[in-house]
């Protein structure tokens, strides 16, 4: 990386930084989704966030932890923490299918797959370190969040799963079907009917998930 010597990654404190700081993010999540992960320079970023290279470079120190911080920053706008929370007095099917449907409606719009076409393009250049980024920061929490979540569900008594790690990958699996890939593959031709069989898919998903794991 071209990164100037005195770069710092430490956070900005002012009010005008944490502007700046935003604007770089947004710049950067539509250059990489437009031009993947290779074909993004911190100039053109920089040219797009309205702000010189030294700024987006003191702000995040190289374009792999720009990268990072594009998608955590995303993740956590469209999948906040409190998603995954575990009310005991909640019914069980409630708590899952507000998952499901949050899940699903992301995995499945057109952003989302823009982004993960940029990523398998530079995966196929040989640079399968950004697929690692986008699996660390995203599937890799979302993940996490959610076993603790099906844990906490099987510690109440609301559910009786043997192994959470495989319980969870079958519940998000099940929630989009082959949703994301049709998305993927451009075979979306009715946006209403794709909406609508997305909410279908996940329900039915959250019905076949307990019919799997209710207590018996």
């Amino acid at each position: 990386m071209n990164c100037p010597a005195h770069a710092k990654t430490a956070g900005p404190g002012r009010p005008k930084d944490m502007e700046k700081r935003a604007a770089i993010l947004e710049a950067a999540k539509a250059l990489f989704i437009r031009n993947a992960f290779a074909g993004t320079s911190m100039d053109a970023v920089a040219a797009e966030a309205g702000v010189s290279k030294l700024t987006v470079y003191s702000h995040f120190g190289d374009k792999d932890n720009l990268f990072r911080e594009v998608i955590r920053a995303r993740v956590q706008d469209l999948l906040p923490e409190e998603t995954y929370h575990f009310d005991p007095r909640e019914d069980i099917a409630e708590t899952l299918l507000r998952v499901a449907l949050t899940h699903a409606k992301l995995d499945c719009n057109a952003e989302t797959v823009g982004t993960f076409r940029a990523i398998l393009s530079d995966c196929r250049q040989g640079n399968p370190r950004y697929g690692r980024l986008m699996w660390e920061e995203g599937a890799t929490r979302t993940h996490g969040l959610m076993e603790r979540l099906l844990q906490q569900a099987v510690d109440a008594g609301k559910l009786q799963i043997d192994d959470v790690p495989r319980a969870c990958v079958q519940f998000l699996t099940l929630i989009k079907g082959n949703l994301m890939m049709r998305q993927m593959f451009g075979c979306c031709e009715c946006p209403d009917s794709y909406a609508a069989e997305i909410e279908a898919t996940a329900r039915a998903g959250v019905q076949m998930f307990l019919r799997a794991y209710l207590p018996r």
